[in-house]
């Protein structure tokens, strides 16, 4: 993760969208029609965010001044407020109104640098409106800046009408069976947690959706240690997030496996807890670690990926470096997209980030601005000059 290979006074070439060429003008073998001058701009893959639930409607600034007056995540939600209250939200937005909301969403990733981004549901918790957060996702993805990757998470949280098992049967019978008819979601998630799903409601939502198709992905040990994290490298998912509560044994299992660890330090952050995921133990175990926000309305209200990394160097210990391919390459293993996407090399789609910086460490060496400046998807610009396209 800390080997980075840096080009200096070098070009890139695009040929429609891929890349052709990095490396000195000299070398490249491939004629150019159209120059574009970086103006000593860095150029970085763009950032991958694996993990976010872009398609909600409301927002919770009350619950966050609550949390500041010291009542916890978990109080909250037990009032009625967290999950719930974005669910009853979203459930009584339409469709198009969650469209437009994703792409709000995703314009601002953009000026911040993302090209990529996983998106959820679970605000629905029932059929109807489990399938509209991702048909909103979909009909967002023709005209976003950002690619975006959907997961079905209805296993998010109970809801408010029968707070019992029997939610997992329709999740398993009816949700899952209905994403799959209509080809809604690459992925299933579930959020295996005390007081929501117990590890083995969550092995079964999982083990459902992959028998539809779906790769699991698992919301795993983020306020306890539920064995979240060998669950996941058992049914070999792509992902294993959170992980502030991940276990040696959890960390051991992951480096073991081709499941990534997706950590989330704006959680920690928003929240207000001083409990990170141990990203130096996973790395060091030989875990491959990502990065990403977990946008959302509750417990991550950012859409900034350079705000990630800042944090995950400053408070989780991880170098530039490791931040960078976990904010990038890393997040496309995830999402199954590493042959496409994650860096800058000939053969990739030409997902471009220039940053009005002399090198890439200034994305944690000069915090709290956005130091993107261009953003180039799929060989056509969408960010220039920190103005969407």
């Amino acid at each position: 993760m800390r080997a980075i290979a840096v080009h200096r006074d070098a070009v890139i070439i695009v040929d429609g969208n891929r890349i052709v060429h990095v490396g000195p003008e000299r070398d490249a073998r491939v004629r150019v029609t159209e120059d574009f001058d970086a103006r000593g701009a860095t150029a970085i893959p763009g950032f991958v965010d694996s993990h976010t639930h872009l398609p909600w409607d409301g927002t919770r600034e009350s619950e966050f001044n609550r949390r500041l007056q010291g009542e916890s995540y978990e109080q909250i939600a037990a009032s009625g407020g967290g999950i719930a209250a974005t669910v009853r939200a979203t459930r009584a937005a339409g469709e198009d109104r969650l469209v437009e909301n994703v792409l709000e969403r995703t314009r601002r990733m953009a000026l911040h640098g993302t090209t990529t981004a996983e998106a959820k549901s679970g605000y629905g918790l029932n059929v109807e409106d489990e399938l509209k957060q991702l048909r909103a996702i979909r009909r967002a993805s023709e005209r976003a800046p950002v690619r975006l990757v959907s997961t079905c998470l209805a296993a998010h949280e109970f809801p408010p009408e029968h707070r019992d098992a029997s939610y997992v049967d329709e999740v398993v019978e009816r949700i899952l069976p209905a994403v799959a008819r209509e080809k809604l979601a690459r992925f299933c998630d579930a959020f295996v947690e005390r007081n929501v799903f117990t590890r083995a409601e969550g092995e079964r939502v999982l083990r459902a959706g992959a028998a539809l198709g779906m790769i699991p992905r698992l919301h795993a040990d983020e306020f306890s240690d539920t064995d979240g994290a060998t669950l996941a490298s058992d049914l070999s998912a792509a992902s294993a997030d959170h992980l502030m509560c991940v276990s040696p044994r959890g960390i051991a299992a992951l480096a073991r496996s081709n499941t990534v660890a997706n950590l989330l330090p704006a959680t920690s952050f928003f929240l207000m807890s001083s409990h990170y995921a141990p990203a130096r133990a996973l790395i060091d175990a030989g875990a491959i670690v990502s990065l990403s926000t977990d946008c959302n309305p509750g417990s991550s209200m950012t859409e900034s990926m350079s705000t990630v990394l800042q944090l995950a160097t400053l408070q989780m210990k991880m170098t530039v470096e490791e931040s960078l391919t976990a904010a990038t390459l890393n997040g496309t293993c995830s999402l199954g997209l590493a042959g496409e996407t994650g860096s800058i090399e000939a053969g990739k789609l030409a997902d471009i980030v220039l940053v009005d910086a002399p090198n890439y460490l200034h994305l944690v060496y000069h915090f709290g601005v956005n130091l993107v400046r261009d953003v180039m998807r799929d060989g056509r610009w969408v960010v220039r000059d920190q103005r969407p396209v």
